[in-house]
């Protein structure tokens, strides 16, 4: 057992004893040992009482990530095999067979494995480290993966903010195995999809919303529908199989709608009813409000507005102006599903938003749904952090 270690100031232990697995910098009274970026410490009270082990970050505002609050586990390969392996027990019973085979497999803090993320893509694995703890285990953890789920092509994406906060470098690659095909194919819900690990968004796909393209799809018979911040199509495609009477789609991106365009064209949809249109959707937004263009669902699914609570008052400007536009553009009895994913914007406050853009928009409006991520995106209760996807389908 390390002994290096940190001292929490008095009275700062009680989200430890709540098993919250962050440690911030504030609540670190005094380091011992001098530790190194993700090397594990014995973390105390201020009387001196052991509390568990963490990996230690001495650039992040996030100082230290708990291992275990068990006083006797240490930290070696026998720990990671253990917590890898109750992962992969868990998404066996939450993801139906046939349902799909693009899945998370580990979900960081949720799995108790702190700044690991794995994604399944039917015979690859992607992977992102996000946390020095996961960092200095980077060799360990990519060893298991391949022995405990037996797939030998395994491509690396750290290539996210959150590591710089962290002191780390991006860093993509094959970490074993060939290098992915461009694209690669995947299958949910009997919808076909072509991904790009190497350059696509996230870790190539919007895995998290797969439950919610099934909600959306649901509600799309007969209605004119406008998917914004489009990316690859998956809202819209779901939409035409619910039998949409039109579908037009907006992303900044031409290599996004390119694959959207390809995954219309594999999954035999018809051609004449989807319309993919590249530009800044707050621009597409405005202009069809001058133009008085009507939609009978609209969906809002932008990327992240805000990384952190500190860039919520910025990212509820940005949530409130798209939200305002698309009441704007719906008919009488038109639907809107709406979604942030910024872990800085809690659900109270998204709803806040959503109904002061109704309100603004002149509109009444009544909730009919309220989404979340899958369950491969667990979200443990001592981790609230972990519940970073929100969505509201309202109609007006």
């Amino acid at each position: 057992m390390s002994s290096k270690s940190i001292i929490l100031k008095t009275g700062r232990e009680k989200s430890v004893l709540h098993r919250h697995p962050w440690i911030f910098s504030g609540a670190v009274d005094q380091v011992n040992g001098s530790p190194q970026a993700g090397e594990t410490v014995l973390v105390r009270n201020a009387s001196g009482d052991l509390l568990g082990s963490a990996a230690f970050s001495p650039a992040s505002q996030i100082r230290a990530r708990m291992w275990t609050w068990d006083t006797e586990e240490t930290i070696d390969e026998a720990f990671f095999q253990k917590r890898i392996e109750k992962a992969l027990e868990f998404r066996k019973g939450v993801i139906p067979a046939g349902e799909t085979d693009a899945y998370r497999l580990i979900h960081g803090e949720s799995d108790g494995l702190p700044g690991l993320v794995v994604d399944l893509y039917g015979d690859w694995l992607v992977v992102q480290i996000l946390s020095c703890g996961a960092e200095a285990h980077r060799e360990t953890l990519v060893r298991l993966l391949e022995e405990l789920i037996g797939i030998g092509n395994i491509y690396e994406r750290s290539d996210v903010d959150v590591r710089q906060l962290e002191g780390l470098t991006d860093r993509t690659g094959v970490l074993h195995g060939v290098r992915p095909p461009d694209p690669l194919w995947i299958h949910e819900n009997g919808v076909k999809f072509a991904v790009d690990l190497v350059k696509g968004q996230k870790t190539g796909f919007y895995l998290d919303q797969r439950a919610n393209r099934h909600r959306v799809g649901q509600l799309a018979e007969s209605r004119s529908v406008l998917n914004c911040f489009c990316y690859s199509g998956g809202f819209s495609l779901y939409a035409l199989m619910g039998g949409a009477k039109d579908v037009i789609s907006v992303d900044s991106s031409a290599e996004a709608l390119n694959l959207a365009r390809l995954n219309l064209q594999a999954n035999s949809l018809p051609a004449q009813k989807a319309e993919w249109l590249q530009g800044d959707v707050f621009h597409v937004l405005r202009e069809m409000r001058d133009r008085a263009r009507k939609f009978d669902l609209i969906i809002l699914d932008p990327p992240k507005f805000a990384h952190t609570a500190a860039q919520a008052e910025k990212a509820a400007r940005g949530y409130k102006d798209i939200n305002l536009l698309a009441f704007k553009l719906l008919n009488s009895g038109g639907i809107l599903a709406t979604f942030s994913c910024s872990g800085g914007v809690s659900a109270d406050l998204f709803q806040k938003i959503v109904a002061g853009a109704a309100l603004d928009a002149g509109v009444d409006a009544r909730i009919i749904d309220l989404l979340r991520q899958g369950p491969d995106h667990s979200v443990a209760l001592n981790f609230p952090e972990g519940a970073y996807l929100k969505g509201i389908i309202c109609q007006v």
